[in-house]
């Protein structure tokens, strides 16, 4: 447990309490789900460890926690495309975030320079059909955010 959030009480006190206790997976993180604060648009999907959680409440710039790379990480830090957080809330027994943000720079929150992560669509009674893009073209190339790192 990080000295930076108490421990979780019992029931009522994650469903019912007004103290952040979020509950960490046994990888040490929550997950973060989070919207565009204009549109309501899901941007991406992310984890946080304490340290990430932390510091988003802190600054108000979301930080995350790459599995893939094992460290913490700033969005935006290396794309310009920083996201300034408007809110966050938590789920009933605090194992998840959602936080609505206003991105800056580009506007892609997806490391293929599209605005979502979410950015393909499953046909449904179709089982094996093609995926259907429904933002086709990035709108920015990744090649100039990230200089070839994503």
């Amino acid at each position: 447990m990080d000295a930076r959030f108490p421990s979780p009480g019992g029931k009522h006190d994650l469903e019912a309490g007004v103290t952040l206790t979020p509950r960490f997976d046994a990888h040490g993180l929550v997950t973060a789900v989070v919207t565009d604060a204009g549109d309501g648009t899901v941007l991406m999907l992310a984890h946080m460890n304490a340290e990430a959680l932390a510091l988003t409440v802190e600054t108000g710039i979301a930080h995350y926690y790459s599995r893939s790379r094992q460290a913490l990480w700033k969005k935006g830090e290396t794309s310009g495309s920083q996201q300034r957080v408007e809110e966050m809330l938590v789920d009933c027994d605090q194992d998840a975030v959602w936080i609505r943000v206003r991105v800056e720079g580009s506007g892609a929150s997806c490391h293929t320079g599209r605005r979502s992560c979410f950015y393909r669509s499953v046909p449904l009674g179709q089982t094996g059909a093609p995926l259907v893009f429904v933002e086709a073209e990035p709108m920015v190339d990744p090649e100039q955010l990230y200089g070839g790192k994503t």
